[in-house]
C-alpha cells in the first residue's frame, strides 16, 4: 500500500464528519477545515517510523489536532505493535488513524489530546521495595537481565554462606542469624537449587549452593 493509497479514505473519513479537506498543502499530507474547529492534520505513513513522529510532532506547532495514518496489518505481532504505538501516540498527543487495506476501511484508535500518565501504584510500590532491599550497588546500568543481582538473589546468598558455615539449620533460626525474614520461603521455593530440607523445618546447603557460594 502506498501513501496516496491512504489518501482517500482519510478524506472520506474526515468529509463524513463535515470538513473539507485537500492534500498537499504546505508541509502536510491533509489538512482538513470545519467551521469554528482547529485544522486537523493528518500525516500518512505505510508504517510507523521515527521520521513519521517527528513530522507529526513538528505540526503541533500549528495545530493540537494532528493525526498520524497507517496502513491496518494482520497478524497478532502487528496487533501488539499496533498496540504499543497507539501508546506511544498518547503519550506524545498524537492521534492514530488507521486503515484497512483491502476495503479502505478507517478506524480511529486515539484522538489527540494531552496526555496525562497514571501511576501504577503497585508497580512504583514493587520498585520502592526492591531498591531498600538490595544491598549496596551491585549492578552496572545497561548490564543484561541474566546477569542481574536482585534483592531476593542476595537474600539467598547469605542464607546460603550461613549454611555453608554452619551446616543444616531451622528456617527460623536462618531467619534470624541472616536477617532475612522470609528464610523458609526462600528455602523451600529453592530457585536456584542450592537448598534441601532434611527433616520438617531444617535445611541445608547442596552442592550447587556451595559452589555458588
Amino acid at each position: 500500500m502506498r501513501e496516496t493509497d491512504l489518501y482517500a479514505p482519510i478524506k472520506a473519513l474526515l468529509e463524513a464528519q463535515g470538513y473539507t479537506v485537500k492534500g498537499e498543502v504546505g508541509s502536510a499530507d491533509v489538512v482538513a477545515l470545519r467551521d469554528g474547529d482547529p485544522p486537523v492534520i493528518v500525516e500518512l505513513k505505510t508504517g510507523f517510523s521515527l521520521a513519521l513522529l517527528h513530522q507529526a510532532i513538528a505540526r503541533q506547532t500549528v495545530t493540537d489536532a494532528v493525526y498520524v495514518a497507517v496502513p491496518r496489518r494482520k497478524g497478532r505481532a502487528s496487533w501488539a505493535a499496533l498496540k504499543n504505538n497507539r501508546t506511544l501516540c498518547r503519550r506524545l498527543g498524537l492521534g492514530l488513524i488507521t486503515v484497512r487495506p483491502e476495503d479502505g476501511f478507517t478506524e480511529i484508535l486515539c484522538d489527540p489530546v494531552p496526555y496525562r500518565p497514571r501511576q501504577n501504584v503497585r508497580r512504583k510500590a514493587r520498585l520502592l521495595r526492591e531498591f531498600a532491599r538490595l544491598d549496596g550497588d551491585p549492578n552496572t546500568g545497561g548490564s543484561t537481565r541474566r546477569t542481574l543481582v536482585t534483592a531476593y538473589r542476595q537474600d539467598a546468598l547469605r542464607i546460603a554462606a550461613h549454611l555453608a558455615a554452619h551446616g543444616p539449620a531451622k528456617a527460623s533460626h536462618v531467619a534470624s542469624a541472616t536477617g532475612v525474614e522470609g528464610a523458609r520461603l526462600v528455602m523451600a521455593a529453592n530457585h536456584y537449587g542450592w537448598f534441601v530440607r532434611v527433616e520438617r523445618g531444617i535445611y541445608a546447603l547442596t552442592e550447587t549452593g556451595r559452589t555458588a557460594i
